[in-house]
């Protein structure tokens, strides 16, 4: 995007070109499909995101379109055009299609939207909107959530439709509301989160009067349900600049309503117990787990270094030599995060695996300069499971301190650990830590059937494998059979 100091009416045309080179490309399908419209009496507009991408440069295969076709007129005209269609936004006037088309060379697939022209309320009640349709898309286009979202382009003939001045924000950078905040905000509450998301995703400067109404109207997001929060909350974390967006829910009191662990990092200073600001540390922990990253955004590693340290406002004491202490904040600080995340929706899966991770941030910090042994680095693996290597990006990434040689301590330490860890796997298939034998020879061995003592003769042999590594069958028999007398 152009610096937003270039002269405006060259930025627009910058804009503008790119536009036109983005629309040329889904052509095909959105010309094709607007075409059909059209014979059955009804008019098409690419419109939104869709529209906002392309004059950014960057209109991805997911195409929002807007029409005075109600929704049942949208099915009799996309059902035998598209490859698949579904229904699932329907009862908000929308219909979903999926549509494969040849674009130069190659085949593209194609996810689209098209959207009955509409407008839509909330009462101080319901967590649902309230739809009902309208009859123009200058109707439709002023409901939206904020300018740079209410442009459009009529189709096929490429009609330009911008009554909000959208344009102009997109090339100055700046997210304003179609009209005031107070009546967007009021249409639907999520989009408070919404200007956080785009701030961090698209670079954005908030206007003053839009964060001004996110002040004033926070308190109206605990009618949205945990579902929508959740969705918005992971869209800004997996942005490229996630900080920007969560310092502003943070400013504007909304991260009180939804996420009241982060603004809680706050913790007030005091000049006789100094401590690291854990609020700025838990964005800079984000912000490096980032830099780790391989592989695209790993949600799961961003919400473990945005929350490893929210037990600390629970656990501080004030130590009678100065010292500011927060122990076992990591356990508790689990504990919350699984919490939090219940409520938030989150699936079984994330809540555990983040928790876990909250909860094994700290665990490195007993490894001094190597002083560990075999049987704890085993043990650090095995409690890690599938987590291991978001546990290293985690725990390198909690490494904030200014003072340069503790940080370059600490990096070659954990070189070290990763590097007795590679070499353990390789010595014992560290991946996968059993027992040398399984629930079957411990019966066939001790001449028992499944029951308890199963289950606890499989223990004491694992415990034996991460103290000693892998012990091999005859000696593990013999220890078994040991164990087994040794009780009687």
């Amino acid at each position: 995007m152009p610096n937003a100091n270039e002269d405006t009416p060259t930025v627009l045309s910058q804009v503008q070109r790119r536009a036109v080179s983005e629309l040329l490309r889904v052509a095909p399908v959105a010309d094709d499909l607007a075409r059909r419209f059209q014979e059955a009496g009804f008019s098409l507009a690419l419109v939104g995101g869709s529209v906002r991408d392309a004059l950014l440069g960057r209109l991805g295969n997911d195409l929002d379109f807007t029409t005075d076709a109600r929704p049942e007129d949208v099915l009799k005209i996309v059902r035998p055009w598209a490859d698949a269609v579904w229904e699932v936004g329907i009862a908000f006037g929308t219909v979903g299609a999926q549509k494969s088309a040849r674009v130069g060379d190659a085949v593209q697939h194609f996810q689209i939207e098209v959207t009955t022209y509409r407008s839509e309320a909330y009462d101080r009640t319901s967590r649902k909107p309230e739809v009902s349709y309208g009859d123009s898309i200058e109707e439709d286009l002023v409901r939206r959530d904020f300018t740079v979202n209410a442009m459009a382009v009529a189709l096929p003939e490429k009609e330009f439709i911008d009554p909000h001045g959208g344009l102009e924000d997109l090339a100055k950078r700046v997210l304003r509301t179609p009209g005031t905040p107070q009546a967007s905000f009021s249409d639907d509450p999520l989009r408070m989160m919404r200007a956080a998301r785009f701030a961090a995703q698209l670079d954005f400067e908030v206007d003053p009067e839009v964060v001004s109404a996110m002040k004033e109207m926070a308190e109206r997001l605990d009618i949205v349900s945990a579902e929508r929060v959740r969705d918005e909350l992971n869209k800004l974390l997996l942005s490229e600049h996630p900080r920007t967006g969560l310092s502003l829910l943070v400013d504007t009191g909304l991260a009180g309503r939804m996420l009241p662990e982060l603004p809680a990092l706050r913790l007030e200073s005091d000049e006789h117990h100094r401590h690291k600001d854990v609020y700025e540390h838990s964005l800079t922990v984000l912000e490096q787990a980032i830099d780790l990253e391989e592989d695209g955004p790993d949600l799961v590693l961003r919400l473990a270094a945005l929350l490893h340290d929210i037990g600390k406002p629970r656990t501080r004491r004030f130590e009678p030599d100065g010292r500011v202490s927060f122990h076992h904040h990591e356990v508790v600080g689990a504990k919350m995060t699984k919490k939090r995340m219940t409520a938030l929706k989150y699936s079984n899966d994330m809540v555990k695996d983040v928790s876990r991770l909250v909860e094994l941030h700290l665990r490195f910090h007993g490894y001094g300069s190597g002083e560990w042994t075999d049987s704890a680095v085993r043990r650090y693996v095995r409690d890690a499971g599938p987590l291991l290597t978001r546990l290293h990006k985690l725990t390198r990434s909690d490494c904030t301190t200014r003072n340069k040689r503790k940080a370059v301590t600490l990096s070659r330490a954990y070189d070290g650990l990763e590097d007795r860890i590679a070499q353990l796997q390789e010595q014992e298939e560290l991946d996968a830590i059993r027992p040398d034998l399984d629930g079957n020879q411990i019966q066939e061995v001790l001449g028992i059937g499944p029951g308890p003592a199963v289950g606890q003769a499989y223990k004491f042999l694992l415990e034996l494998r991460l103290e000693n590594g892998p012990m091999g069958q005859d000696a593990a028999v013999a220890a078994l059979k040991e164990w087994w007398t040794a009780r009687g």
